[in-house]
């Protein structure tokens, strides 16, 4: 396998990711749509790295209602020690979003002193840190849109981030609309008609998951 277009092994050779591999007794593990990849307890000493695929923090809350927190694509990083602690009881899971491979390795061994003093393990984990600033940039997004008072505030506000992501004005949605829904914390039914509403008003354009944000909505 070619890990160069992962950031966390940006820098390192894929000989040396093989090494590392090897020395820290990684794993690698093939999950199907909509199986979990961890369930978060309070105890876990993995970080999990996705090799191929996409895979979904969600939470579900004491009713069963089901958010999802953040999706992360081939090279995102996620573990217990990289997530907000969650004092309301509410269950954390990692879920495959299709067909995944996740790569697992143990914390300990990740931040411990490596005894070949390998240049390659330092790269490691200053890539780390880096993906771990980027996911409190995420997190810290997901914040600004949820506190949007109304379905449209919260949708205009997704939506401007991933124009500014794309570069443009049309940009392609991570994720299907029901998990956009998950994803602004609100029903589905009630998406799909402010999203009718949008388009009828001259907000938006939309052709299955790609959106354009016209120029009356940039503001």
């Amino acid at each position: 396998m070619e890990y160069g277009g992962l950031t966390v092994f940006q820098d390192i050779t894929d000989g040396e990711v093989e090494a590392m591999i090897r020395c820290f007794r990684m794993r690698r593990v093939r999950f199907e749509a909509g199986g979990t990849i961890c369930a978060y307890s309070g105890s876990g000493t993995e970080v999990g790295v996705v090799l191929r695929g996409a895979a979904e923090l969600v939470r579900f809350d004491y009713e069963g209602i089901r958010t999802i927190l953040e999706r992360m694509e081939p090279g995102g990083v996620f573990g217990e020690m990289f997530t907000f602690t969650d004092s309301a009881g509410d269950a954390l899971e990692v879920v495959s979003a299709g067909n995944s491979e996740v790569l697992f390795m143990e914390y300990d061994r990740l931040m411990g002193r490596c005894e070949n003093a390998c240049a390659h393990h330092s790269t490691l984990v200053r890539n780390m840190f880096h993906l771990v600033t980027e996911q409190t940039r995420r997190l810290s997004r997901r914040v600004e849109v949820l506190s949007r008072r109304s379905i449209r505030e919260k949708l205009l506000c997704c939506f401007r981030f991933y124009r500014q992501d794309a570069g443009g004005d049309t940009f392609t949605l991570p994720f299907t609309l029901s998990a956009l829904a998950d994803y602004i914390s609100t029903d589905r039914s009630a998406m799909m008609r402010e999203l009718k509403k949008l388009k009828n008003e001259g907000l938006i354009a939309t052709e299955g998951r790609k959106v354009t944000l016209l120029e009356a909505a940039g503001q």
